[in-house]
């Protein structure tokens, strides 16, 4: 059949943020040596709405963060959503600076980055003489800089974005701390979940579930949960709106034996007002 070719399927991912951000890369990390169709974002809520309309686009969205802590409204997004985790990747968070191919440090005064980012990099800012001014993301500063060439500006992001945007790396591993990760979720409409996943490799899970306002309530779920010998790896509460003092409870658990977790959630449904799983997956590995 010469003249006719067939081209590969990609991944539709669906993303907070553009080329070069850290959710780009940690697209590409998860889904190493795969060609993906990314779908870039203002907002974490139009990634899901992209998932919403079309059931073959996969949502990566930032949970937690090892140093800032949890989006706390990413939990309540994925709640309502309806859609599943199907595997997570956590990211270390290396910071680089970049400016146009032409500069050089002599010539660099501004330095441009999401706050965050620049706060995570406060002692390398406290060595050197720069303006430094927030912007909306860290590779859009890039973006931005290479578009509107900019003579005299950095931009503090991932090393990768340099490349995209035809940026000279000054200087890599720029963070403060070292030991600085994002845990992001992969997230799928429950129709795809089968094909994003293998069975024989889950070994995580997360839930939601809200409790009688009662006594004991919470000690009662750990209590079978460390029956079953599951290990609780985070336990995140939220208020519940219009509910003074009352919370959802988000839990993360790993376990090795597939049946006994079941059974873990079977025993502590009945003691649950309302529990809902989130998804089950694979434990996500680290990259930087």
């Amino acid at each position: 059949m010469s003249g006719i070719f067939f081209r590969k399927n990609m991944r539709r991912i669906a993303i907070q943020g553009i080329k070069g951000s850290f959710h780009d890369i940690a697209s590409h990390r998860y889904f190493e040596d795969e060609e993906l169709e990314l779908i870039c974002c203002d907002t974490f809520e139009q990634v899901f709405q992209h998932m919403k309309e079309e059931k073959d686009v996969i949502g990566l969205v930032a949970i937690e963060n090892t140093i800032a802590g949890s989006l706390l409204h990413n939990y309540e997004l994925l709640r309502d959503s309806g859609m599943t985790i199907v595997g997570e990747h956590k990211l270390r968070i290396s910071h680089s600076i970049m400016c146009l191919p032409e500069d050089e440090w002599k010539d660099i005064t501004e330095v441009n980055s999401h706050p965050v980012a620049l706060m995570q990099c406060r002692n390398f800012l406290s060595e050197h003489d720069m303006k430094v001014v927030e912007v909306a993301d860290t590779a859009g500063a890039a973006a931005n800089i290479s578009r509107k060439q900019l003579h005299g500006h950095a931009a503090i992001c991932h090393k990768d974005a340099a490349q995209i945007y035809g940026m000279k790396v000054l200087q890599e591993g720029i963070e403060t701390n070292k030991h600085n990760f994002t845990r992001f979720l992969v997230v799928s409409n429950p129709e795809k979940a089968h094909t994003l996943r293998k069975f024989e490799e889950l070994n995580k899970a997360s839930l939601v579930f809200t409790l009688p306002h009662e006594e004991g309530s919470l000690s009662a779920i750990l209590s079978v949960l460390s029956f079953y010998k599951l290990n609780l790896t985070k336990i995140q509460s939220l208020p519940i709106i219009g509910k003074e003092w009352q919370y959802m409870f988000y839990i993360d658990l790993s376990y090795n034996d597939y049946t006994r977790y079941k059974q873990a959630v079977n025993a502590i449904t009945p003691l649950t007002k309302e529990l809902k799983l989130l998804g089950e997956y694979r434990n996500g590995r680290e990259t930087i």
